[in-house]
């Protein structure tokens, strides 16, 4: 949709906003400039249809030409105003109509904020973020639901999605990679909700992971060397404890020689090698038709000759095909799952597995997982905020009808300090894992060292 087009959409919400039979829609915030807004944007629509031969509504481009477009038209039409608008106002009001215009209405100052990492607009009148791994509630407002629809819609859109009443959810991306997750009424009872899990413009490395405390250097090389030596790897944990930017980094250990295919609801990931080829799922249409499912991008991604297969996420009957795809040469796959614990993650893979629909033993799944998986990856969010990587545990085989795992770092927490900060260590737990013999086959080389405790 062009940029024109949406705007001349977005001019329905200047209108009185009514509720079932009829009834005006409570107000979330009243906005003395709201009138003076709606006459700058219908000009602003007005000129840029004029100056559409000027290249305005051109795909690429430039947003700071667009920017002092907008700020030049709506000088001019407070120029005109009866009563005189204070500078202060023209500032503040010149920016909410650039981030309206331009932008994400409200919540656009909160996604340029690079210390805020989550933003969730629970309702019109109430917007909360995090912060340093704390939610906090912010003073933003929008003017009433139909407005979070606009911005929900404005999202959406240009990745062929749709949010209606009989599809009131949605998983969609900003352009810079974010990660957006709306629902809508009926569904949401207090009007439209939207979650965005933002992601830095750059790219974590390992190093700021290391300074945050998430990890120590040992346990790095450590991931590293299973990286680079074809590990299978599930990395799992909680909502929120980190999991895609751990992803993230140890895809950035795969040589830049090998062919990787990404696997996602919602494309997110950040790869930064050359030879990515990145697949994403399609939901249904307005017939209910067309859907691709996570499924069958694994199937058709064996297709395509991958050295390795990076699935987002596993949730369901999809995580049959990632450990059928670790069983059968493509070593050094990577995926993420919610679980509470490496134990707890290995039984989730088992019911996801039953999810498939085959009538497979317990047993056969269970000698599938064991076979395919060599590192369970724990991440947690603890409670002052901080990620911390809890476990590295190695899936070492089977006994009888149990898969046997074996820790081999975990963090100790020892309580909080005087400022309710964690307080723990790293630890080796003195075990050489199994897979070492693994490693030197692909010519990686680990001190013994590494395992000691100190």
């Amino acid at each position: 949709m062009s940029l024109l087009k949406r705007l001349e959409a977005q001019k329905k919400i200047e209108q009185p906003v009514q509720g079932k039979d009829n009834k005006p829609v409570t107000l979330a915030k009243i906005d003395p400039f709201q009138s003076l807004k709606g006459r700058i944007h219908k000009r602003i629509v007005d000129e840029m249809s004029l100056e559409e031969s000027k290249g305005l509504t051109d795909k690429n481009v430039d947003k700071k030409i667009l920017e002092d477009f907008v700020a030049r038209v709506a000088n001019v039409v407070m120029d005109e105003e009866t009563l005189p608008v204070m500078r202060g106002d023209r500032s503040r009001v010149i920016i909410e109509v650039v981030d309206e215009v331009l932008g994400f209405g409200p919540i656009d100052p909160l996604l340029k904020d690079d210390s805020i990492s989550e933003v969730m607009v629970n309702s019109a009148n109430q917007v909360y973020v995090e912060r340093k791994g704390k939610l906090v509630l912010t003073d933003v407002r929008f003017r009433d639901d139909a407005h979070v629809m606009q911005v929900i819609e404005k999202i959406v859109a240009p990745l062929g999605r749709r949010i209606d009443e009989s599809s009131p959810m949605v998983d969609a991306r900003l352009p810079d990679g974010s990660r957006v997750n709306a629902i809508i009424p009926p569904l949401a009872l207090r009007g439209p909700c939207i979650t965005i899990r933002k992601f830095a413009k750059d790219p974590l490395q390992i190093a700021q992971l290391i300074e945050f405390g998430t990890l120590t250097q040992e346990m790095a090389d450590f991931l590293r060397a299973c990286v680079e030596g074809k590990l299978n790897i599930v990395v799992s944990g909680g909502t929120g404890s980190g999991k895609t930017t751990t992803l993230n980094i140890l895809s950035s250990f795969i040589p830049d020689d090998e062919r990787i295919v990404t696997i996602e609801d919602a494309a997110e990931l950040q790869l930064r090698q050359e030879h990515v080829v990145k697949l994403e799922t399609r939901p249904a249409n307005i017939e209910g038709k067309g859907a691709i499912s996570m499924r069958e991008l694994v199937k058709n991604s064996l297709r395509m000759r991958p050295d390795r297969i990076v699935v987002g996420e596993v949730r369901s009957g999809e995580a049959l095909d990632m450990l059928q795809a670790m069983n059968t040469g493509h070593d050094g796959s990577l995926t993420t799952g919610h679980a509470n614990s490496p134990r707890d993650m290995i039984s989730r893979l088992e019911t996801m597995v039953l999810m498939a629909g085959l009538d497979l033993p317990v047993k056969a799944i269970r000698e599938q997982i064991a076979s395919a998986v060599d590192l369970v990856l724990q991440q947690s969010r603890l409670q002052d905020g901080s990620r911390r990587i809890t476990h590295l545990t190695e899936v070492q085989g089977m006994e009888g009808d149990v898969i046997t795992l074996q820790d081999i770092f975990i963090f100790e927490q020892r309580g909080k300090d005087e400022n309710n900060k964690i307080i723990g260590n790293f630890r080796p737990t003195g075990i050489r894992p199994k897979f070492i013999d693994k490693l030197i086959a692909n010519g990686i080389h680990l001190s013994n060292e590494i395992f000691w405790s100190k």
